[in-house]
């Protein structure tokens, strides 16, 4: 699924907006035509997985809530997902070890890996707690407002402009967003596992400092690798998960010795909480950091808003599905404003 790093020549300033790959734009005249069709489908296929398993998440951690909360610790739930994502990189970056040898970088290329990993913490936590303060199908649509953390980033850090059409998507999207929270506060759980769309005054500030984390992350992420662009992907990934771990790991037994005079020994467990649908999570989100990473280093974070995007109406439709959730008319409204934001975010990119 993960392919080896081709070797190519990015300019960052001159790169051009086309949301293919970089290892796709800029394939070698030694590949031939049927080999960069296989690229293309590749990449293809891995977008659509990555919708799929993004939109699943939501989902999938409302069915593990116990009475209306979350039955886990969401720091060893991370934790579990970065041991997977570790274990993975380290399986994959073996063949190149056995080819070429460790090649160990400086310090100065670890040290700014630091700053995504201490991001990606704090908000892989965040996104767990936030599905007890709103229902899957309005966390999927207030995280398009990573939209608009990562478009103005993006013109700080990448020094990208942004056309008129963008800023004025841009502000369609913040008024749906402010749309959907009206809808979402009048709105509360209904009995028989039946659900209407709802959204907590907490649930809302934890979703806009979790948009704007993540779009810093995503920024700054890519920025970070598309530096080291002939680095291999999974050396970057390895380190990084390694300080993922350490901080969840260190964010566990933290929570666990506060907890302690609150809870029993069985609850202290590290896989306190955790079912069949847990371990789902955990395999799926290690997949979906894999893949993400792939987009970072050799797509773009337009890429990115454009799998968060689809995942919103996957999102919506599974949520439908599985809670019978029930979309009333602000909620639509709010939904089709996006959809018209999307559209001209993504059509003068």
């Amino acid at each position: 699924m993960f392919v080896s790093q081709p070797e190519v020549i990015l300019d960052m300033k001159q790169k051009s907006n086309n949301d293919l790959p970089v290892y796709i734009q800029d394939l070698n005249s030694s590949y031939g035509k049927e080999t960069k069709t296989i690229m293309k489908i590749t990449w293809l296929l891995m977008l659509i997985l990555e919708i799929c398993l993004y939109s699943s998440y939501s989902p999938l951690v409302h069915i593990c809530q116990v009475d209306g909360k979350i039955p886990f610790s969401s720091a060893s739930l991370v934790l579990f997902t970065e041991i997977f994502k570790l274990g993975i990189s380290v399986m994959m970056y073996l063949p190149e070890v056995i080819e070429k040898g460790i090649k160990i970088p400086s310090i100065s290329f670890f040290i700014p890996l630091c700053v995504p990993a201490i991001l990606y913490t704090g908000n892989n936590n965040i996104s767990v707690h936030m599905q007890q303060e709103m229902d899957p199908t309005t966390y999927q649509v207030l995280s398009n407002l990573k939209i608009a953390s990562t478009a103005v980033l993006y013109r700080i850090i990448m020094k990208r402009k942004l056309s008129r059409i963008k800023w004025l998507s841009l502000g369609l999207l913040t008024l749906a967003g402010v749309i959907d929270s009206f809808s979402g506060n009048r709105n509360i759980k209904l009995k028989d596992s039946v659900y209407e769309i709802h959204v907590t005054a907490k649930g809302l500030l934890m979703m806009f400092t979790y948009c704007f984390i993540s779009g810093l992350s995503g920024v700054y992420t890519e920025y970070i690798f598309k530096q080291n662009l002939k680095c291999s992907i999974h050396q970057q990934n390895i380190f990084l998960y390694i300080v993922g771990i350490i901080l969840n790991g260190s964010m566990w037994q933290f929570n666990r010795i506060n907890a302690a005079n609150y809870f029993n020994d069985e609850s202290n467990s590290l896989l306190s909480g955790f079912t069949v649908y847990t371990w789902l999570i955990v395999l799926s989100q290690a997949v979906n950091g894999l893949i993400m990473s792939v987009i970072m280093k050799y797509g773009s974070n337009i890429t990115r808003l454009f799998i968060i995007s689809c995942a919103m109406i996957m999102t919506t439709v599974f949520s439908i599905l599985i809670f019978n959730i029930q979309l009333n008319n602000l909620f639509v409204c709010a939904l089709i404003l996006v959809l018209v934001a999307l559209v001209l975010y993504h059509q003068s990119a």
